[in-house]
């Protein structure tokens, strides 16, 4: 998938996938990351 020019939010899990992976996954489509943040949903 090609995200180049466009901004991505990164909402990752605790328990999950966290938002760092997420992110890197964005930033190597070509996307510009805004937003990283990991939390725990419970």
């Amino acid at each position: 998938m090609q995200l180049k020019g466009m901004r991505v939010i990164a909402l990752g899990e605790r328990d999950g996938v966290q938002g760092s992976a997420i992110a890197n996954c964005a930033r190597s489509s070509g996307a510009e990351v805004v937003l990283e943040m990991t939390h725990c949903f419970v």
